[in-house]
């Protein structure tokens, strides 16, 4: 049996999704700042970053969220950051951002950084196109 997920069940199924705090979201677009590259935008309605049409880092509900190469995300999964699994099933190539390295400003950004390397070289994602209603 197929069962797909519509506005009317999905929140049923997955739950509903807390906002994130306001300090989250302000150290966030804080942050963000010195990367000039950066594109924001929001998805799901939480903030998020990108650059080529590909999502580098992003909030979801308490995660910060960050997207990198897999010798990156062993390293960064060793000073406790863990897979990002927002609807059962873990989000590749992405972790949240563990809260020692949120707190310590200079490590974030180092991080960041890595995060938008990566992604600056991944070919550049095309905007869907729009299907009109009939």
């Amino acid at each position: 049996m197929l069962c797909l997920l519509t506005p009317l069940n999905q929140e049923e199924v997955m739950g509903k999704w807390k906002k994130s705090p306001q300090d989250l979201i302000d150290r966030f677009y804080e942050t963000l700042e010195a990367f000039e590259a950066a594109e924001m935008r929001k998805m799901f309605g939480y903030p998020c970053s990108f650059v080529n049409g590909n999502m580098f880092t992003g909030l979801h509900e308490e995660n910060w969220v960050l997207r990198l190469p897999e010798g990156a995300r062993e390293e960064i999964t060793k000073l406790g950051a863990e897979p990002f699994i927002p609807m059962g099933r873990p989000m590749k190539q992405y972790v949240m951002i563990p809260p020692a390295i949120q707190q310590d400003q200079e490590a974030l950004q180092g991080w960041i950084s890595r995060s938008l390397a990566f992604v600056s070289s991944l070919p550049k994602k095309e905007p869907k196109q729009k299907t009109k209603k009939k």
